[in-house]
């Protein structure tokens, strides 16, 4: 197929040969002109090579709503308690492999998540100011549970950090579930079903490991 630029040379060589090759009238001259300019005219309008989304916007903002920003805002403190918490058993010795594991997985998966969610909160011009609003929801610990955790020594800090986490992870289910209820931003809501299918299965995980203390 031939292309605009080469259908505009092509119209300018045979204007050119006949301009070379005729005694050109005023009026000859005048209808050469007038096919020179609609040949240009019609190469402007045409759209480059490669530009066929030309003239269509190349990036677009979701919609969110309240729902979204609130499960943001609520599930990122969440999720810092439970890397928190982690990061207590992790610098235990002597502490189950099976439940260091698990707090490294549970550590690998919500750090990534949380700077996620603030790069969201950045982009909705939302606070992270909280208050103390952060112990009252689902399944987070109070100041005394951590301090217990974090004071226990290895033979019964496994299975306290397993029964809290499991605690834990089913507030954040629950948290889940509202987003995936009431939600509206998309990226919000994939997220909140991967952490319901996530820490659901974590959660499965917890409880065989408890079951074999």
């Amino acid at each position: 197929m031939t292309s605009p630029h080469e259908s505009l040379h092509t119209t300018h060589d045979v204007t050119l040969r006949k301009i070379g090759t005729a005694m050109t009238t005023p009026r000859t001259l005048i209808a050469i002109v007038g096919v020179l300019a609609a040949s240009l005219t019609l190469s402007a309008c045409s759209p480059a090579e490669g530009d066929s989304d030309a003239g269509t916007s190349s990036s677009s903002t979701e919609a969110f709503n309240d729902q979204d920003v609130m499960f943001a805002r609520m599930m990122v403190p969440h999720h810092e308690q439970a890397v928190e918490m982690s990061d207590m058993i992790l610098a235990k010795d002597g502490v189950d492999p099976d439940v260091t594991e698990i707090a490294q997985q549970i550590r690998d998966a919500q750090q990534p998540e949380i700077e996620q969610m603030e790069g969201w909160l950045d982009d909705w011009d939302s606070s992270m100011d909280m208050g103390d609003m952060d112990h009252g929801m689902d399944g987070m610990m109070s100041d005394d549970d951590m301090g217990e955790l974090d004071a226990a020594p290895a033979d019964t800090a496994s299975a306290l950090f397993l029964e809290q986490m499991i605690e834990h992870h089913e507030g954040a289910i629950d948290m889940a579930q509202d987003e995936l209820d009431d939600g509206e931003y998309p990226d919000a809501l994939q997220l909140a079903e991967t952490i319901t299918e996530t820490q659901q299965s974590e959660i499965e995980r917890m409880q065989e490991l408890l079951a074999q203390r």
